[in-house]
């Protein structure tokens, strides 16, 4: 605990030189971290390489998200310098008014203070959630599993690399190297040093620290996302969208786990997304009239329904109205991303207005839903709760308001 409560107070002091710095030293520094992480490129593959060569027990989807490749550290790289671009929200005026008494009253926004992650197999995750609270002018501190110490070690030790050869507060950013249980709660209960916490990864992790964490909690989601076919769909395109949604990268929380498609289409529809999903090796499982048109898929049953894969398998309800669908989907969901499959005006307002998401999409792939595609440079999580922040959490939901308020000699009566 003695460690934790240095940590803390390191990250306070940390924050507050974070919260005063000019946009353009913010800016320089992610650019220079950007260059960082492309210089060390080789070194970080084979850290990486060294956590994989412990995860021979891990599920495929799992072992996917703690890759990293070149690829992978050139989009981070990318993301790093997109928040680079992306306005500075801090000490910006919301609005400003002036009140019966003469007072002028303005709402400003300021940093959280700081921000304890919690966070599983994604390295990835270290170095967005860093550009995005020190853009935001917050000091982090990181909790990853223990799948990706050492790579999650290693990025951290870039970033501070090139915080120290600016002459910036190195804790800024710190990690965690104890992953216990243990560990984790003491932090969750930090709260005189920790001002929010955000845990992102399984719905498991999610509802631990939600139920233990004593530090207010932004909860993000996990992905239990459909996809609804309309009658009025037009075939090619529900198609492209099923498969891109369901495999372009079906372990992370913004991949499709659920087909629902209306009756009227799904005999004709139903044998062709299932020949494409084919070519992927996906697994499906469906209701009853489901399998009366594709016999040898295996029965759903409702732990199906409920259940994130994170994997190549795909559950198929089949409906007959698009208010059955929207019931359906709101039942089980987890309020992450849906997306309707229509070119009837009518149902895809119904579909945006009744679904109870963070996105909502019409006729687009659910794999959008991420704070790079959002134009957010990168995200801390996608929040699926309804207060303070909801979806791709970027720059602005990384902060908080004050009020600013200009008076004359005003006293009150």
């Amino acid at each position: 605990m003695d460690d934790l409560i240095e940590m803390g107070q390191l990250a306070q002091q940390a924050e507050q030189q974070l919260s005063q710095l000019k946009t353009n030293t913010k800016n320089d520094v992610l650019r220079q971290m950007a260059e960082q992480l492309r210089q060390q490129s080789a070194e970080i593959v084979a850290v990486n390489k060294s956590d994989l060569a412990q995860a021979t027990q891990l599920p495929d989807n799992f072992v996917d998200r703690l890759t990293l490749d070149e690829s992978r550290i050139e989009q981070m790289a990318q993301g790093l310098e997109q928040v680079a671009t992306l306005p500075d929200p801090i000490g910006n005026v919301d609005k400003m008014w002036r009140t019966e008494d003469e007072l002028l009253v303005g709402k400003q926004r300021v940093p959280l203070g700081v921000i304890g992650i919690i966070y599983e197999a994604r390295p990835n995750v270290t170095v967005d959630a860093f550009a995005l609270t020190f853009k935001s002018g917050n000091a982090v501190v990181l909790r990853g599993g223990n799948e990706a110490l050492q790579t999650n070690a290693y990025l951290v030790k870039c970033l501070q690399t090139v915080l120290i050869n600016n002459q910036l507060n190195e804790h800024a950013v710190q990690i965690l190297h104890d992953t216990s249980h243990e560990t984790a709660q003491k932090l969750m209960e930090l709260t005189e040093y920790l001002d929010v916490l955000i845990p992102r990864g399984s719905a498991r992790l999610i509802q631990t620290v939600v139920q233990h964490a004593k530090v207010p909690v932004i909860e993000t989601g996990a992905g239990n996302c459909h996809i609804y076919v309309d009658e009025f769909a037009q075939l090619k395109m529900a198609t492209d969208i099923v498969v891109n949604a369901k495999t372009q990268r079906p372990s992370v929380c913004n991949a499709a786990e659920k087909l629902v498609i209306h009756s009227s289409v799904a005999t004709q529809y139903l044998p062709v997304i299932a020949k494409a999903l084919a070519a992927f090796n996906v697994e499906l499982r469906g209701d009853e009239r489901a399998k009366a048109i594709l016999p040898t898929i295996e029965a759903a049953t409702e732990d199906d329904w409920g259940r994130e894969y994170n994997y190549y398998i795909m559950a198929i309800k089949v409906v007959d109205s698009v208010d059955e669908a929207i019931k359906h989907i709101n039942h089980y969901n987890t309020k992450h991303s849906e997306a309707i499959i229509t070119d009837n005006y009518e149902n895809s307002q119904r579909f945006l207005q009744q679904i109870d998401a963070a996105c909502v999409y019409v006729n687009a792939s659910t794999r959008f839903t991420d704070g790079y595609k959002f134009g957010f440079g990168a995200e801390i999580g996608i929040s699926t709760q309804k207060l303070h922040a909801r979806g791709p959490m970027g720059l602005n939901e990384l902060t908080s308001s004050k009020y600013i308020i200009y008076g004359e000699g005003q006293t009150r009566v």
